[in-house]
């Protein structure tokens, strides 16, 4: 089993930037890839970034293309998510994701943290 939890989320401005972690233990090292989720108010979960946790081949949502980072620790089982530019749209509950195989859905998930936007 894989325990993960998040942090990082609260109010920012329009424009600003925000940090969300995502502390994984357990078996980490049966892991195959780390992800980012998040659900708006009213709409259905999307899948904002992903990571593999040994090659660190990195995905973006085009949502968040270009002014967002994904990134990992492997020595602290860590996966973060940098969001710049941040937009009222990105209001939503942040999901940390994980999964053991290349493809398929995600078995482990965090608790989430609401990140919310303001105009």
């Amino acid at each position: 089993q894989v325990q993960l939890v998040e942090s990082g989320g609260g109010l920012v401005q329009a424009g600003g930037s925000l940090r969300l972690s995502c502390a994984a233990s357990g078996r980490t090292a049966s892991m195959y890839g780390m992800a980012w989720f998040r659900r708006a108010p009213g709409k259905e979960r999307e899948v904002v970034a992903t990571i593999t946790w040994r090659g660190g081949s990195t995905y973006y949502a085009d949502s968040v293309k270009g002014r967002s980072t994904i990134s990992k620790d492997s020595a602290k089982n860590t996966v973060s998510l940098q969001i710049n530019s941040l937009k009222p749209e990105d209001t939503a509950v942040y999901y940390c994701a994980g999964r053991v195989v290349p493809s398929g859905t995600y078995p482990y998930w965090g608790q989430g943290t609401q990140v919310t936007v303001s105009s």
